[in-house]
């Protein structure tokens, strides 16, 4: 594959790059445009600043921070410097920060000044008075301010540190990377206790996303809006790889809303905008959306378990995006294992996740042909482990190599993928598996309801049953019996559920995953 012999590592690509697509606009963040070129030059610097400060190859080197210019030339200066790089969420407390800090023993930490009004500095210190960090040796303040105190240092202070160094030494640092050294440690969400982090190699990330960007048709001259967030796979890899390989323009948009999502198509000419369903909803349903101009939009990948066909639909009717992509990744398999093909038909994409990526196979352990079963993969992809847990590895990846995903799905004779759960969602009615993605997928189509989340409670006849949880449409009056009545009629007995709430929106964790385990509580 081109990405795993021509690149060999994330920082040759960076150099490759910049050689190769020189004057192209790279990035545009709000009023700095740099060129491939000075992206290549900026990279090179910071990779220059982290090697003056002590980074050693294979030391981890956090970034929290939204996504901006300074989070991609951090990210990928660390890397360069041989780093490994281990995201943090932006939506993070100081102690989950520290956690996942503590956990790596990471000697080097980029952090946003104040964004959306929080202090993470404050935040990350508050969280570690009385455990500090031992292995944190400096904290560079992403800002022209930084607090005085050991180990804090300004953005500006911590790059001109690094003026010394020449881009020779740059050089031999960074060729002497070897494709199978672990590129970075992107940690799972945690949505059933602490989140443990997944290595993946620099070959891995640049196999997978040569493949995810040819898959796509992503091409040179793309205009590519990223909104999905830099510490998550589909934002860093999907996104700043991917657009590197191809010498597209990376748009960071550091906050998710609508109407700058809207604002930024017309204004930047925007052709690629990958992100979830509820993103291309927004768009499709703002009441602005006529006033700007979105016919430069030619390219849509999303992902989720639910993805109503008429979305699918409306983006290829009203905005007339002709390509609209739909995958299945988990962070453990470097974020890609499934994607549909340009050409497939919207039912295909709305219902399935695609075939298997090549070079990866994907099995379904189920009691026969199109019955559900948890989705195994296996592949060059797959993650080398857990951070420094073998138990939680094994547990995950089995003698013969395959994942265990923990995702319930299901195959069709064309090895189209549906997922359909997870199996710590699953519920049983009576005897009768129920799948809660598959029942809020029913929901979703109901006229009144913008989403839905189902989860299984106790019920002295049945055992269990499903308690639906909905956010209406704005000045919608459907009523809880009105929709238990409607679900009688669409959906099989076992599947209906006995109790509906209404909320104003559902709980969701820091990757913006909804939080069955705090309706379950409720």
């Amino acid at each position: 594959m081109r990405g795993d012999l021509e690149w060999g590592s994330v920082p040759r690509l960076v150099r490759e790059a910049a050689r190769r697509w020189g004057e192209r606009e790279a990035v545009v963040d709000g009023r700095t445009r740099v060129t491939y070129a000075e992206l290549g030059a900026r990279v090179e610097r910071a990779a220059a600043a982290a090697i003056a400060s002590g980074i050693a190859p294979g030391d981890r080197v956090a970034v929290w921070a939204p996504n901006t210019l300074d989070w991609i030339t951090a990210a990928l200066g660390s890397v360069t410097a041989g780093g490994v790089l281990v995201p943090l969420n932006t939506r993070f407390k100081g102690a989950e920060a520290a956690y996942v800090l503590r956990r790596t023993r990471a000697r080097l930490l980029f952090v946003t000044g104040t964004f959306l009004g929080t202090s993470y500095v404050a935040s990350l210190r508050r969280a570690t008075q009385e455990r500090p960090l031992p292995d944190l040796e400096q904290v560079v303040v992403l800002s022209d301010a930084a607090p005085e105190g050991h180990g804090y240092r300004r953005w500006k202070d911590f790059l001109a540190a690094g003026d010394p160094v020449t881009g020779a030494a740059v050089r031999v640092r960074s060729d002497a990377i070897d494709g199978s050294a672990p590129s970075d440690i992107t940690f799972t969400s945690g949505t059933t206790g602490h989140p443990k982090g997944a290595v993946v190699t620099h070959a891995q990330t640049l196999r997978v996303y040569d493949v995810w960007a040819d898959l796509a048709g992503l091409e040179e001259g793309d205009r590519y809006l990223i909104v999905n967030p830099f510490f998550h796979t589909f934002g860093y890899k999907a996104g700043i790889i991917a657009c590197l390989m191809r010498g597209a323009t990376m748009i960071p948009q550091p906050v998710f809303d609508v109407g700058t999502v809207l604002a930024n198509i017309a204004a930047e000419r925007v052709t690629v905008l990958p992100g979830p369903p509820t993103l291309h909803q927004s768009v499709l349903d703002h009441p602005e959306r006529a006033q700007h101009d979105l016919g430069s939009l030619r390219l849509v990948v999303t992902g989720a378990s639910v993805i109503p066909l008429q979305l699918v639909e409306r983006l290829r009717s009203e905005l007339k995006i002709a390509t609209v992509l739909t995958a299945y990744g988990l962070t453990e398999a470097s974020g890609t294992v499934t994607m549909c093909r340009r050409g497939d038909p919207a039912e295909v994409v709305a219902a399935t996740s695609g075939r298997a990526i090549p070079d990866t196979e994907v099995r379904v352990l189920s009691e026969g042909p199109g019955r559900p079963g948890e989705v195994l993969v296996r592949g060059y992809h797959v993650m080398s482990g857990y951070w420094e847990d073998p138990a939680a590895t094994a547990e995950a990846v089995d003698a013969d190599g395959w994942l265990h995903t923990g995702d319930v799905g299901v195959m069709d004779a064309d090895g189209n993928l549906r997922i359909t759960d997870r199996i710590k969602d699953m519920f049983i009615v009576g005897g009768f598996n129920a799948y809660p993605a598959e029942i809020e997928q029913a929901l979703a189509r109901h006229p009144d309801v913008v989403e839905a989340a189902v989860v299984g409670v106790p019920d002295p006849r049945l055992g269990e049953v499903g308690r639906a949880y909905v956010v209406r449409r704005d000045g919608a009056v459907v009523t809880a019996d009105d929709l238990i009545a409607w679900s009688r009629r669409e959906m099989a007995n076992y599947k209906v559920p006995r109790e509906v709430e209404f909320l104003a929106e559902l709980p969701r964790n820091a990757s913006g995953k909804v939080l069955k385990t705090a309706l379950r509580a409720r």
